[in-house]
């Protein structure tokens, strides 16, 4: 495979997903051989992310006006967050323009398949591509390093927690929350008290919500533990996922880690003003195949489903569709992969 000079732009909205994401993708083009400058407005979240950095990839704080590098090879922006205007222009002085893509936000919604690989003619002459990440072979696919399901095979969830200054008790189910700020945290933490449980709160909303319980009852219910995590690495965060019995993950980066870790995991999806993450909620729950008393939590845990329905059991339905899932899309080629073999492809110019 042909050794390129990759430029991704990331802007930080807010969350931590923009740069997540952006820093997964950039270190597995490094791990193909490729050389990568990762533009970021805000790297502060690479400070606990991904600490020591990684070989190949360099961050590069954005360029104010007239102060951009030369283009690279492949200009990459991330969900639609425009490059400098001066490194546009400098891309159409160019005999051989880079390639120019623009990795889209994932959904499982079916116009994915047809918007994936479309040119987007610019009116100075270069061409833009749209790079749909997705759950079917018709997309862009899901961010997979290489080896990984050999790295959790190998993975002691004991000796993890431990290192964390967990123990964790005999019949003691562990939960894992990363989440927004949802309302239904409360009817959630009761449903928990049912039977005992290791609860481990991430930083961020879901220990901001916990400590702004006016009656957190359920710290003191028999069996029920809590746990504060501090921040963690991305490699530490999928450990987590591994670690736990039932996983409750948000937004884009930690759902495809969830689905990796192979164990029942609530999506929560970035909430819309207008409505928008509905459709996405309902497309993939229509992938994953869940059952219906699992799909009714979802929605719930989504403010779509009106009252709280309770948890459901940990039953092997749901065990099995979650690891279905995870076999399913392991036999897809990767997002990088398919990335590499996409930009290999448009190297003339043109559309």
């Amino acid at each position: 495979m042909q050794a390129l000079l990759w430029d991704i732009y990331c802007r930080v909205i807010d969350n931590l997903g923009d740069a997540g994401v952006c820093w997964r993708l950039a270190t597995h083009l490094a791990q193909r051989g490729q050389r990568v400058r990762l533009f970021i407005d805000d790297a502060a979240p690479l400070a606990f992310m991904a600490p020591l950095g990684m070989a190949g990839v360099e961050v590069v704080t954005w360029p104010r006006p007239g102060e951009g590098l030369a283009p690279g090879d492949v200009i990459l922006e991330a969900f639609g967050c425009d490059p400098p205007p001066d490194t546009v222009a400098a891309m159409a002085r160019q005999p051989v323009p880079p390639v120019w893509v623009n990795l889209e936000y994932l959904s499982a919604e079916a116009y994915v398949e047809r918007s994936h690989g479309l040119p987007s003619p610019q009116a100075n002459g270069l061409c833009k591509w749209f790079f749909f990440p997705g759950f079917t072979p018709g997309t862009g696919g899901l961010l997979r390093e290489e080896r990984l399901l050999e790295a959790q095979q190998l993975f002691d969830r004991d000796a993890w927690l431990q290192a964390q200054g967990i123990t964790r008790q005999p019949g003691e189910r562990v939960v894992s929350l990363f989440c927004y700020d949802n309302p239904a945290l409360p009817a959630l933490l009761q449903s928990l008290t049912a039977q005992p449980t290791l609860l481990l709160l991430t930083p961020g909303p879901a220990q901001q919500q916990w400590a702004k319980l006016k009656h957190p009852a359920p710290s003191t219910a028999a069996g029920f533990r809590l746990h504060h995590l501090p921040w963690l690495t991305q490699s530490g965060f999928d450990r987590l996922l591994w670690a736990a019995d039932l996983n409750f993950v948000r937004g884009e980066d930690s759902l495809v880690r969830a689905l990796w870790a192979g164990v029942p995991f609530v999506w929560q999806a970035y909430p819309q003003h207008d409505g928008a993450h509905e459709a996405k909620l309902r497309a993939l729950l229509q992938q994953l195949q869940l059952p219906p008393d699992v799909a009714t939590l979802w929605r719930a845990w989504n403010g779509l489903h009106h009252p709280w329905p309770g948890l459901p059991q940990l039953q092997p339905a749901w065990q099995s569709a979650a690891q279905a899932a995870r076999e399913a899309l392991c036999v897809q080629p990767d997002l990088a992969s398919r990335l590499l073999k996409f930009v290999q492809s448009k190297l003339q110019p043109g559309c």
